[in-house]
């Protein structure tokens, strides 16, 4: 049986660029790296082209069941569109574009409306209820937030139905609900189980257990009251608040002991087995949206087991005596030790190995946890043991001679990162049975490791540190107060204190250094210019990566802080040089600083606020990512003749001097149109026109507003753009969703105004599509989690101008938004 995932919080090694895994802290022994191309052997370049591969299986087997679902969308349009099946992918990804939403979203639509069972029904239930009216007159109608949108509802039940009926078996099926529709529910284990005539139980199909449980739990036999048996007898879902209140004996009763949910499992009027959920917590409230999805889960279930995988059980084994006496006598040992077995699945010569087990004192000397090596093949855990001499081929020779191995001194290896890391250990192999028991002693060399280090940090100019976010507690070496200036005994530097000690111009750069790290807790690094207390400015890297604890979530923060000064002088000589050689990039490269300065003279990326008639505006706007991506955002708030106040917010299609030239042509023209004293609908009805005629091939969204001051009343319309956010006491809204096409797209357009009446303290948000716009989210979803933020702010932010101000940095700092795009932000507080 497949070992469970770990969990979202606990450390895991991430793939990085080169493809191999990167591991976290290092625990245990020494380790000493060859010298530089010492490692560069054939089974060394074998070992980094099999950790690839294994890499890329996983992310194809993670994206699979998207795949199926887009093909079965493919295949709906087909047949509805009577065209071949080029043609209907890319219909479908040009529906999806237009539509705002993922295409992997648009094909699950389109598949729930052509299905008629129980998952398009859940889809169109939550559809139906994602609005209400608004409770107070004059507001904006607010969306209701389910426990769980609807577009990934649907989105998660057709990923798992078909990675479900992809697999084949209800052990598939289990992994497939519990990767795609039930973690994000909270659920840490399933089981599916068959029912057979005899009244027994076997279990099929598992996930989240560890496989010795699942193998004790195989067979249940007639007259044990469970809670799979209890639905079976009563015919309905089951649940208990937690295990142990139940006092009903179950899979994973001492691993997972929370809340158990038991539901039926059938076919046709006929039940044929029972899924059972289980969760760490006690089971949270059954509403009856999240009921729907356990009885869609059931389905799928009942399908995979009537597909083949409820067969009658075969009389269980006998227990496997001899592996239990091995793991009892390994888990007794002081000494790492790890259990291997022959592939069971394999003929091969020479032999593959498992591992099977290890012992409480296993340590990885390369740092991964447990959970990433039991279960997985000698040579996939350790590629390098298959080197001549190595660990993989004393295994083998135990193995077929029953000889015992031991020797004092035997090289170990393991890719980390791509690079060979190294250990030496005192190895004892031995056979017992079909098991074969591994136990090693890596040598300790801590202190001659530790000096190394020192004269490593300190020829490399590197310092490192970790803080803990809950204590506030800082720990730096002796390094680190020299590279910041500081006396050893003076405070260390926390990290949301380091865009103080920054030059301005790296603000930017490190606020997306802290979002990465404290808001989204990925690993991160950036370059920045410290400037330090003795007026010494040098050219610092910082790599830190958040630790997680189970069950805790983030608590410490570690990483490194390294001087590069000689580096980036050689770098600039270097680019002074390519600059030489390269006319047509620094042409480029002018053009993109004209762009940035023609959009900084206009709209500067941060201004005190204006003080209007009845209003205070703040403004905020946050380049590109990237340099050369000088985009054409745009803001005004303008008092008018006519005694109202113009409040406008647009963004032009694309980048460059381009989109900054059709930026200013805008903005000025809706100056000079505004002054007719026409309504908003009409003023962009007259840009759309000015956008159509007079510029090139340039389209725009836009949001125009006019305020009347005494009366506090605000007409607007809006142009293909998001609707603004209002925030009414500490509850945020958005305005409705006017009609009106962006502009440019036509020669002649309509558009529809709004109305609405402010109160003293409101505020209004208007911004460009920069601050919501993620990938991997609807826009929907992505108008949901700003509002939350924007109350989140609401509640933390000061009152008057200050407040205001605080309130628009803490939107740009803690946005989720992960596209490229330039942002532009505006602040309305009504007074």
């Amino acid at each position: 049986m497949q070992q469970p995932q770990d969990p979202p919080t606990t450390e895991r090694p991430a793939p990085s660029e080169d493809g191999a895994a990167r591991v976290g802290p290092q625990r245990g022994p020494s380790r000493d790296v060859g010298p530089a191309g010492g490692e560069a052997t054939a089974v060394g370049r074998l070992a980094g082209t099999v950790e690839r591969l294994r890499l890329e299986l996983e992310r194809a087997q993670a994206h699979s069941a998207g795949r199926a679902v887009v093909e079965m969308g493919v295949g709906v349009l087909v047949e509805r569109l009577r065209c071949g099946p080029t043609e209907a992918a890319g219909q479908l990804e040009s529906l999806a574009e237009q539509a705002g939403v993922s295409t992997l979203a648009l094909a699950a639509d389109l598949v729930n409306q052509a299905a008629a069972d129980q998952i398009s029904a859940l889809a169109r239930a939550f559809v139906e209820e994602a609005a209400v009216p608004s409770e107070q007159p004059g507001q904006a109608a607010r969306p209701r937030q389910p426990e769980h949108p609807a577009e990934p509802v649907a989105v998660r039940l057709r990923s798992t139905e078909a990675d479900a009926l992809a697999g084949g078996d209800p052990a598939a099926a289990a992994r497939a609900m519990l990767d795609h529709a039930l973690r994000p529910l909270g659920v840490a284990a399933v089981a599916v189980w068959a029912a057979h005539p005899d009244l027994s139980l076997s279990l099929a199909g598992s996930a989240g257990f560890q496989e010795e449980e699942a193998r004790r739990w195989r067979h249940v036999p007639p007259g044990v009251p469970t809670p799979a048996r209890r639905a079976l007898d009563e015919r309905a879902a089951v649940g208990y608040p937690t295990l142990a209140e139940a006092s009903l004996p179950s899979v994973g009763q001492h691993e997972v002991r929370g809340g158990r949910l038991a539901v039926p499992a059938g076919k046709g009027g006929r039940l044929i087995g029972v899924l059972e959920l289980c969760w760490h917590e006690r089971l949270p409230e059954q509403s009856q949206p999240l009921q729907r999805q356990f009885e869609a889960l059931a389905e799928v279930a009942a399908a995979t087991l009537e597909a083949g995988g409820g067969r009658e059980p075969h009389p269980p084994e006998a227990a496997d005596t001899r592996f239990e006496e091995l793991r009892r006598l390994t888990d007794g040992l002081l000494d790492p030790c790890m259990v291997l077995r022959v592939a069971p699945d394999g003929d091969d010569l020479p032999p593959l190995f498992v591992i099977r087990h290890v012992n409480p004192a296993f340590v990885d000397f390369a740092g991964r946890p447990t959970g990433a090596i039991v279960g997985a093949r000698l040579l996939e855990a350790y590629p390098l043991a298959a080197e001549e001499g190595g660990l993989a081929e004393k295994v083998e020779h135990v193995f077929a001679t029953g000889e015992p191995f031991r020797t004092p001194a035997l090289r170990l290896a393991a890719l980390v990162d791509g690079v060979p890391l190294v250990t030496r250990a005192q190895v004892s192999i031995s056979r017992h049975g079909d098991h074969l028991a591994v136990v090693w002693r890596l040598d300790d060399g801590t202190p001659r490791v530790a000096r190394l280090l020192q004269h490593a940090q300190r020829l490399g100019r590197i310092g490192g540190f970790e803080e803990d976010l809950r204590t506030r507690r800082i720990a730096w070496n002796d390094t680190l107060f020299e590279l910041h200036g500081l006396p050893s005994g003076a405070p260390p530097i926390a990290l949301d204190q380091l865009p103080d000690h920054a030059h301005p111009d790296d603000r930017h750069a490190l606020g997306r250094f802290l979002r990465t790290l404290l808001h989204h807790h990925r690993p991160a690094s950036t370059a920045f210019r410290l400037q330090r207390p003795d007026g010494v400015t040098r050219h610092i890297r910082v790599v830190a990566e958040p630790v997680h604890e189970p069950g805790s979530g983030l608590r410490t923060v570690r990483g490194a802080y390294q001087d590069i000064s000689a580096q980036h002088w050689t770098e600039v000589a270097l680019a002074a040089t390519r600059d030489q050689l390269a006319q047509s990039e620094q042409q480029a490269a002018e053009r993109s600083r004209l762009a940035l300065q023609l959009q900084h003279a206009i709209m500067p990326p941060a201004r005190g606020p204006l003080d209007l008639p009845d209003l205070r505006v703040g403004v905020r706007y946050r380049p590109a990512e990237k340099g050369h991506l000088v985009g054409g955002d745009w803001y005004d708030a303008l008092p008018l003749p006519s005694g109202d106040v113009l409040l406008c917010v647009g963004d032009v299609a694309g980048h460059g001097i381009e989109a900054a030239t059709g930026m200013v042509a805008l903005r000025n023209a809706l100056r000079g149109l505004a002054a007719t004293g026409a309504g908003p609908a009409q003023l962009l009805g007259w840009l759309n026109s000015v956008t159509h005629h007079l510029t090139d091939n340039v389209t725009a969204t836009a949001v125009c507003g006019l305020y009347r001051p005494g009366s506090r009343r605000l007409r607007w319309a809006r142009a293909g753009h998001p609707p603004p956010v209002l925030l009414r006491g500490a509850r945020a809204t958005t305005l409705p969703q006017l009609g009106g096409i962006l502009l440019g797209a036509v020669d002649q357009a309509e558009y529809e105004e709004g109305e609405l009446v402010l109160a003293p303290g409101d505020e209004l948000v208007m911004y460009t599509d920069g601050l919501i716009e993620r990938r991997d989210e609807s826009v929907q979803a992505s108008l949901a989690g700003l509002m939350a933020l924007a109350e989140q702010a609401c509640g933390t932010a000061a009152a008057g101008a200050d407040g205001l101000e605080e309130h628009l940095d803490h939107l740009l700092r803690y946005s989720n938004a992960d596209t490229d795009d330039d942002t532009c932000l505006v602040g309305i507080a009504v007074r």
